[in-house]
């Protein structure tokens, strides 16, 4: 069964950079659609990156430029490379495991498996 553990969220100021990763465990990630979701309090979750089978990459707007989604199948890790940050992108981030797919999706409902969550502040 595959488990999923984000690691790398903390506390930056605007301007800053991180970079978040997934570690996979159970099973090998190199065919599942992966993403990264993010919540902020009271809101709903929101697909920020997804990457699929065949390294297609799709993005919300209010990240293009800024984020890079990434996979080593090797490590079965996946990473998220945020750059640029703004207090907007305050969040508890969220890696996510769908089916296998060629598309790239930034929808919860294409995805079964998710970690617990880091929490990512960007604040002055």
């Amino acid at each position: 069964q595959l488990q999923l553990v984000e690691s790398g969220g903390d506390s930056v100021q605007p301007g800053g950079s991180l970079r978040l990763s997934c570690a996979a465990s159970g099973m090998p990630i190199t065919t599942y659609r992966m993403a990264w979701f993010r919540q902020r309090p009271g809101e709903e979750r929101e697909g920020v990156a997804s990457l699929a089978r065949g390294y297609a990459t799709t993005y919300i707007d209010s990240v293009k430029g800024r984020f890079t989604i990434s996979k080593d199948n090797a490590k079965n890790t996946l990473d998220l490379q945020m750059d640029n940050l703004t207090p907007e992108d305050t969040a508890t981030y969220f890696c996510a495991a769908g089916s296998s797919r060629w598309d790239p999706s930034l929808l919860p409902t294409d995805y079964n498996t998710w970690g617990q969550g880091t929490r990512v502040i960007v604040a002055s």
